[in-house]
């Protein structure tokens, strides 16, 4: 509203103070929210199918093949050279980063997040990566919620409920799914559902919703085709997809976290770019339903067009025989994980979701076409749409999500049972080997994750360095008790840190320990500090995690507590008092009561 003036500005808050309550000026701004997530994805899509499209046709179709070794690396190097030169900055994966921004920014995004990753993953995907869309536009509509927020100086509690609609605006937006948008938000952003919340996240979702249809039509991601009835007799197989959707899970996540570890090596963009655009550039050519988010890949194989699924594979006479055909889906399922880990983190941005969905759908109609070039007759469409269900519940660690998202798509609730089914079975075996997903598990270690446990939430969004009281004042160890009296007439508190000559730690002292003897001048010189010095019960480092610094508190039964930092330096101390002032802020701040 710069357009307004600084006195129109404080007009119009002054107008919105009397007539509008917050309640309803946040529900104004979910519409607000709304359009604009909406609005993001349009863009988002068009960039990059307006980029692939221009690599699809005329004379550079005709070597499109050949072009596959180097698309890739091109894609991945316009994408460096962005960051590096017109946006100056990293572009963190979408929902991690929306993820850190609600558990460590108080919901606080830069503006150069509502556009980095529009600017930066249609090269990514148009030019071949194997990502997704969803992510980036998870991220664009998130840092759309948080700089609208910013813009009207809401305070956390609103600024992290916008975030998180229009997160969820954005993901209603890709798949016209507004109902799975919710429950993604409660499931990965653990947003708590009161009435609240509730509104303005279904105001946002269902406008962004409409905005897509406005500007893109009732083109559908996912078609569905053929969708039989439950049937009792299958529940066996629906069992067995749910175990192996579960090993595609964790094949998956693997998969992602070592080529993160590998990538992690190389400091060098470039060096990156070169090594995963030769690698990807490779895949393609060998496997060409890899390149892209691959949409049209999946709507081949819900609809049983194997024809259009293999039509560019080497020898394609050789695709008739069904034996083949399963063997080089088996294969795709195993390099799929492979190309979406090194285009994201050699260089590209994008999102798992879509590669997710992918790598299900491919698993759930291998399933049914193995039993039945066995002889066994299973509904394909069926287990090809719940397989892609059970990869969602296992990487995303979004069963709900899973279930919903696949009702709304498919335009009914056939396949409820069968999704409950799967996608139990692949919750909870995944469950077992890793308890973080892939867009939660950097967070976790990092201690950055918000989840639906309040009080680690609340300790999670405290910052330890925020907490440190530094008006004590020092004695040096190799002073007397006559120094230490000096120091107590300079300091409010009754508690002195005792140095070495590198500022390190080495004891502490309370006025309780000298009161008896502080007023005998006869003993100045004699006592010195180090024979009044006792060890802290307990020591905070400036690493550690809140929880940590609670359980120190809550073992030494101490009011007060000395910090020392990475170089074993003392940096003050923390007091309880303080701790649970800022432990009872940060709860009335994060409830959405």
């Amino acid at each position: 509203m710069k357009w307004l003036g600084k006195s129109g500005y404080k007009k119009f808050h002054i107008w919105r103070y009397k007539h509008i309550t917050h309640q309803q000026f946040l529900l104004f701004l979910a519409v607000v929210i709304g359009f604009a997530s909406g609005m993001g994805v349009v863009v988002l899509k068009n960039l990059a199918h307006y980029i692939a499209e221009i690599l699809e046709i005329g004379k550079l179709h005709s070597y499109h093949r050949y072009y596959y070794f180097a698309l890739p690396f091109i894609g991945l190097l316009l994408v460096v050279l962005v960051k590096k030169y017109l946006i100056k900055t990293e572009v963190g994966h979408g929902i991690p980063m929306a993820l850190y921004a609600l558990a460590r920014k108080n919901g606080i995004m830069e503006r150069k997040t509502m556009f980095s990753s529009i600017v930066t993953a249609p090269f990514t995907v148009g030019f071949g990566g194997s990502t997704g869309l969803e992510g980036p536009a998870v991220a664009t509509g998130a840092a759309l919620g948080a700089n609208i927020s910013q813009f009207f100086h809401l305070d956390e509690k609103s600024r992290k409920l916008l975030l998180t609609c229009a997160a969820g605006a954005s993901l209603s937006a890709i798949f016209k799914a507004p109902i799975a948008a919710i429950v993604f938000c409660i499931e990965i952003f653990s947003l708590d559902l009161t009435l609240v919340s509730l509104m303005p996240l279904l105001i946002a979702s269902v406008t962004a919703v409409i905005t897509r249809l406005f500007f893109l039509g009732e083109e559908y991601l996912v078609n569905f085709y053929d969708i039989q009835r439950f049937s009792l007799e299958n529940i066996p197989f629906y069992l067995l997809l749910g175990g192996v959707t579960a090993f595609v899970s964790v094949y998956f996540s693997k998969v992602y976290f070592v080529a993160e570890r590998w990538f992690g090596q190389y400091k060098n963009p470039f060096a990156k770019i070169a090594i995963a655009g030769m690698l990807l550039g490779l895949s393609i050519y060998v496997i060409p339903p890899l390149y892209g988010e691959g949409f049209k890949i999946m709507n081949s194989l819900i609809g049983l067009n194997y024809r259009a699924f293999f039509e560019h594979f080497f020898f394609p006479a050789y695709t008739s025989n069904r034996w083949v055909v399963a063997t080089l889906m088996l294969g795709l399922i195993l390099v799929k994980p492979f190309a979406t880990a090194i285009t994201l983190h050699g260089g590209g941005v994008g999102g798992i979701f879509a590669p997710v969905l992918f790598t299900g759908i491919a698993t759930g109609n291998l399933f049914a076409k193995l039993f039945d070039n066995l002889g066994v007759m299973l509904p394909f469409s069926n287990f090809t749409l719940v397989g892609m269900g059970g990869l969602m519940a296992g990487v995303l660690h979004a069963p709900l999500t899973a279930i919903f998202l696949i009702a709304e798509v498919t335009g009914g609730y056939e396949l409820l049972v069968p999704l409950m089914i799967t996608v139990a079975i692949s919750f909870a075996i995944t469950r077992l080997y890793s308890k973080y997903s892939v867009y939660t598990k950097e967070l976790a270690e990092k201690n950055s994750l918000v989840t639906h446990d309040k009080d680690q939430t609340i300790l999670t969004a405290m910052v330890l360095k925020n907490l440190i009281e530094r008006n004590f004042v020092s004695v040096r160890v190799e002073e007397n008790l006559g120094d230490l009296v000096s120091a107590v007439s300079r300091s409010s508190r009754n508690l002195f840190p005792v140095l070495d000559d590198e500022k390190h730690l080495v004891g502490i002292i309370t006025l309780d320990a000298i009161r008896s003897i502080m007023f005998d001048v006869t003993k100045y010189k004699d006592i010195k500090v180090s024979d009044l010095m006792q060890r802290p019960p307990e020591l905070i480092f400036s690493d550690d995690t809140m929880k940590v610094t609670m359980d120190k508190f809550e073992r030494s039964s101490a009011w007060n507590l000395p910090v020392v930092n990475h170089r074993d330096e003392y940096a003050g101390f923390i007091s309880k008092s303080k701790l649970l002032t800022a432990y009872r802020r940060k709860l009335l701040a994060v409830s959405t009561v």
